[in-house]
This record gives structure tokens, C-alpha cells and sequence, in this order.
């Protein structure tokens, strides 16, 4: 009773904080948060895929860049667009895509997927260099009109230029995604999730359908890479092929679910922040980021192979040990 309750505490102090942190911490750290919670969101999208049954995506930034680009047409040229039907544009835009490739990738596993989205990832990225009639080439698509959010026609709240406007916008969109992913994996449906990951042939002898479970996994986890990619791309007003659909934004995720703790679900939101607090940190004094990740990767890949959360996990572990230990020898004296 008394975690319940103070878990209840605890989630209401951290809504009642993200409701006021514009106004605690001023703009900068605003802004910085929405672009936090854009990778929080992806991180958390790849590792549906990784962490909950075990396909590694090389390539998980062609679905996040597909959604970016969706939402910045259909802002651009359709007539009356508004926000949240640009959003959900580009959620669909990369659902299809996932729907598209799903048949053939569900097929491989291992070595074989990583590859295999690696190879369509950089396809995806060298499409949005030539068809640059629609997508701008290296320029991307910038300062395509960001309407403002109406509700049916009698509220109208201001998004482009707004900062405050659209961190809230962003946090309902984001937070939404989260609790979705987050439900499904306590589903029975998560549970098979699980199942394929640790042992597939088991999950498949007990009947369950292992290519078709890991297509819908696969157009889910696609999916909210998209509607991160929109908000992303609506957040700076530009949707390019190196910000959006580069190599290096498909390693983002998979080093924020390493440094979080793969197969946790909160695990890629603390790796996410660990990078971001790191990143602000060392733009103090140097401009050598990558060198800097790359080295404190090294280090988690060898000491803390399962990441923040599970040092954390074992500390709390050892912590209870001693704990039982001790209240045992007091006991006995």
C-alpha cells in the first residue's frame, strides 16, 4: 500500500513539473527537453524491436526521417493542413513503409536484419539526396508553415515561434507515445514479445505465430519512429537527409538503449538523458562530443554490459543483501 502510494506521489509531482518547467527553467532548457523527449521517444521505439524481441535495426532512422518528411510536405503543399493531421500524416507515412519492408525482414533475424536495415537505411538516404525536387536533396525541406492548433474552429493557439505552445504540444504527443508503448508491454502481447527474444522456437511450438508477431512489433515500433521524426522535424522547422535519415541517427537509439539498459523500458529514456547532460557538459570545454560518447560507450560495454538501469538493478540487489545480513545479526545478539 504505501509503494502504491508513493508511487502515485511520485507521478503526480512529475506532472505537475513537466506542466510548469517552461516557467522554472526559461526557454533554452524547454527547448532542450522537447529534443530530449523526441529521442526518449525513438530510443524507445528501437528498443520495441531490440530490448523486447531482439532484432537489431541498423537502419531505424529511414522510419523516423519517413515520418519528418511526410509532415513537412504535407504542411508544405496540401492546402488547410493543421498540425496534428501533419503528425498523423507522418505516423502513417512510416507505418506504411514498415507494412512495405515487414514481409521480407521478419524473415531474418541476427546479423542478417541488422544488415539488411542498414542496407535500406542508407538506401532511403541516398533517395532523399536524388529526388531533390521533393525533398530538397542536402538542403532538406525548411520553413514550411507550421499552422496553429485549432480546436474545432473556436481555440486557436499559436505554434510557430511559440516555444511554450509547442513544448506542450510536444509533451502530449510524446507522452501519449510512451504510455502506448509502454501498454503494450504489459499485455499478453508483450509477454510474446519476450518470448521470441529469449526463445522463439518455444513461442513458436506453443502455437504462437513468430514472422507475424514480429511484423506487428515491427510496424508499431516503425510507426512511433515516425510520429518522433514529425515532431522533430516540426520542432526545428527543417526535415534534412543528414538530420533525419544519416547513419549516425540510427546509432543514436541504439547506444541510448546500451547506456539505458536494453529490454528495460525506462532504460533507453535514462540513456537518452545520460546523453544529453554529457553532451552539455562537454560543449563547455570541448566540441569533441562523439569522441567523448564513444569512450564512455567503451566503458559501459565493459563494466556495466546491462546499462544504467541494470547497475542500478544490482546495486539495489547487494544493497538488500547486506541489509538482510545485518538485520540477521542483530537478531542474534
Amino acid at each position: 500500500m504505501m509503494n502504491k502510494t508513493m508511487k502515485m506521489v511520485f507521478w503526480i509531482v512529475l506532472l505537475l513539473i513537466l506542466v510548469f518547467y517552461p516557467r522554472l527553467f526559461g526557454i533554452y532548457y524547454t527547448n532542450l527537453f522537447v529534443s530530449f523527449a523526441v529521442f526518449a521517444v525513438f530510443a524507445v521505439s528501437l528498443n520495441m524491436l531490440l530490448g523486447y524481441t531482439g532484432l537489431l535495426s541498423f537502419g531505424h532512422a529511414m522510419f523516423f526521417g519517413t515520418g519528418g518528411y511526410a509532415t513537412a510536405l504535407a504542411l508544405k503543399h496540401i492546402q488547410g493542413m493543421t498540425v496534428l493531421p501533419a503528425v498523423g500524416i507522418g505516423f502513417l507515412a512510416a507505418m506504411i513503409l514498415a507494412l512495405v519492408l515487414c514481409p521480407l525482414v521478419v524473415r531474418v533475424s541476427g546479423t542478417a536484419f541488422a544488415m539488411l536495415h542498414l542496407a535500406f537505411g542508407q538506401l532511403m538516404y541516398v533517395l532523399a539526396l536524388k529526388f531533390r525536387n521533393i525533398t530538397g536533396g542536402e538542403d532538406g525541406i525548411g520553413n514550411f508553415p507550421i499552422p496553429d492548433l485549432n480546436f474545432f474552429g473556436v481555440i486557436s493557439i499559436g505554434m510557430k515561434g511559440n516555444p511554450v505552445n509547442f513544448y506542450y504540444l510536444a509533451l502530449v504527443i510524446l507522452g501519449v507515445s510512451l504510455w502506448l508503448m509502454w501498454f503494450l508491454t504489459k499485455t499478453p502481447f508483450g509477454q510474446i514479445q519476450t518470448g521470441i527474444r529469449d526463445n522463439a522456437k518455444r513461442i513458436d511450438y506453443l502455437g504462437y505465430k513468430v514472422p507475424q508477431t514480429k511484423a506487428v512489433v515491427y510496424v508499431i515500433s516503425g510507426a512511433f519512429a515516425g510520429i518522433a521524426g514529425s515532431v522533430y522535424g516540426l520542432f526545428h522547422n527543417l526535415v534534412s537527409a543528414d538530420g533525419s535519415l544519416g547513419i549516425l541517427v540510427s546509432f543514436v537509439p541504439i547506444t541510448a538503449v546500451m547506456v539505458g539498459g536494453m529490454g528495460s523500458f525506462f532504460g533507453p529514456i535514462w540513456g537518452t538523458a545520460i546523453f544529453q547532460i554529457i553532451e552539455e557538459i562537454v560543449l563547455r570545454f570541448t566540441d569533441r562530443v562523439e569522441l567523448v560518447m564513444g569512450l564512455m560507450l567503451i566503458l559501459i560495454i565493459m563494466f556495466a554490459p546491462r546499462g544504467f538501469t541494470g547497475l542500478v538493478n544490482t546495486l539495489k540487489m547487494k544493497w538488500q543483501a547486506y541489509a538482510a545480513v545485518r538485520s540477521g545479526m542483530e537478531k542474534k545478539t
